[in-house]
């Protein structure tokens, strides 16, 4: 077993709890870089990243590490140096005691092309269900037609790890397979806004507006981000325009749809509503185990059936989840040379069970959606009866009888002492628009995702 691979297992189960901006900020560019016995030494680009892994992430590292290897690492160092491949065998005496037969392995990171997209992410290797499927269709026909105003802009819409990333790249991909002249630019709102920065400190906006304005197909991910940085939103602004009057085709992600983003300006909320906007919810269990048995054909792993099953049945969060329990399977089976059963794959990802509704309290489920929709705690909880509050609130007393199994009286109390009747109004309410509204379903189910995780 090499540093690279014990190093991409631990990426995967620390990526599963952290914000893709987290993960993508503190975690690139990092390695293990040097193992002696009992002590582990990775490898840091700078010494900012040294100190914040040192302070925040070594718990989380250590513990991993640990499980991962049974335990025998005791001290974890990091050290500022130049990340090269790692091939160095483990000195670990339990993992490297004999050797092991020959296994799947934990695929590093795969490298960008010139455009910023990842190999991995094209249309066929899409899993299309109930899920995705209006997203896939939206994603496709703007691949056939970039430029086209039905589809321009496409702004597709999610909770974490359910494609959106997959779907933006997939559309570069079968673009350039039609037309390699297309210049195609792939970036994250997060490096617009840094890009933007920097075009101002070195006096370089000129430069700065011929990169993102000249591309035939603009992939832009978590516009969510843009979100009360007015310097960055004005500029956004005027780039769009600019694609958008040339023909050019824009695709958008974010975490949720327009105006549920808060602090966006409105005349960019008008601006990504103009052409498609799909959203892609959690995979049901078809889904899922579809998802499933088309990563093990990638990774090279032969699952029984039933343990398939059992993975779809207690991971409903995300794809990116499904793919860190099978990493997880893959690793234990490297470590410890033993072949995959449903008891040991139970035993591996009991950490994974889904969460139960007594798992949260009133307070956490009222401070979720607070962050959610961007409120002060006291207004949601005060009488206003402003829409902006009034529809929140109404959300919380809904899941609090629907996933906490409150009774109307006690919702009311915690809700600054209300009558219950209007726990019940409000629960009735918001029954009914779950029924009838995608987008209410989407923005429920994204606040349960947080509440449980």
């Amino acid at each position: 077993m090499t540093n690279l691979q014990l190093w991409q297992a631990v990426l995967g189960e620390l990526e599963l709890n952290l914000t893709k901006a987290n993960f993508t900020t503190w975690f690139k560019n990092t390695a293990i870089s040097f193992v002696d016995g009992e002590k582990i030494t990775v490898g840091v680009p700078n010494t900012f990243t040294k100190a914040w892994l040192e302070n925040k992430y070594h718990q989380s590292i250590l513990k991993t590490l640990q499980k991962i290897v049974g335990g025998h690492i005791k001290e974890v160092i990091y050290r500022v140096e130049a990340v090269k491949p790692q091939t160095q065998k483990m000195d670990v005496p339990s993992i490297t005691a004999q050797a092991a037969p020959e296994k799947p392995t934990i695929s590093a990171e795969v490298p960008s092309n010139r455009f910023g997209l990842n190999p991995k992410y094209t249309f066929p290797s899409f899993i299309v269900g109930k899920n995705n499927e209006l997203a896939h269709a939206a994603a496709q026909a703007v691949a056939k037609n970039p430029g086209k105003s039905t589809y321009n802009p496409l702004f597709i819409y999610g909770g974490v790890g359910l494609g959106k990333t997959h779907l933006l790249q997939g559309i570069g991909h079968a673009i350039l397979g039609a037309d390699p002249n297309k210049k195609i630019l792939y970036t994250t709102s997060e490096k617009f806004t840094n890009d933007y920065i920097q075009a101002i400190r070195s006096r370089t906006t000129e430069r700065f507006k011929q990169t993102y304005r000249s591309p035939d197909l603009l992939l832009i991910d978590d516009v969510q981000f843009m979100a009360a940085k007015d310097g960055t939103q004005q500029e956004f602004f005027h780039t769009f325009n600019d694609l958008h009057q040339a023909d050019k085709q824009i695709v958008m992600t974010s975490d949720r749809p327009p105006k549920a983003i808060p602090a966006l300006e409105q005349r960019l909320v008008s601006r990504f509503e103009w052409g498609m906007i799909a959203d892609i919810s959690q995979p049901d269990y078809e889904t899922r185990n579809a998802i499933l048995k088309a990563k093990c054909v990638e990774k090279g792993l032969s699952l029984d059936q039933k343990i398939i099953d059992h993975i779809a049945i207690i991971i409903q969060n995300n794809i990116r989840e499904l793919e860190g329990a099978l990493n997880k399977i893959i690793a234990y089976e490297q470590f410890q040379h033993t072949p995959p059963t449903l008891e040991l794959v139970k035993r591996i990802l009991a950490s994974h069970v889904v969460a139960g509704r007594k798992s949260a309290t009133p307070k956490q489920l009222i401070n979720t959606v607070a962050e959610f929709y961007d409120l002060k705690l006291d207004d949601l909880l005060g009488q206003s009866r402003e829409k902006r509050l009034a529809f929140p609130r109404q959300i919380v007393m809904y899941l609090m009888r629907k996933e906490l199994e409150s009774s109307y009286p006690a919702i009311g109390q915690e809700l600054g002492g209300r009558d219950h009747t209007t726990a019940m109004h409000a629960f009735d309410k918001i029954t009914h628009e779950v029924e009838t509204s995608d987008r209410l379903k989407q923005e429920i189910e994204q606040i349960k995702q947080r509440l449980y995780n």
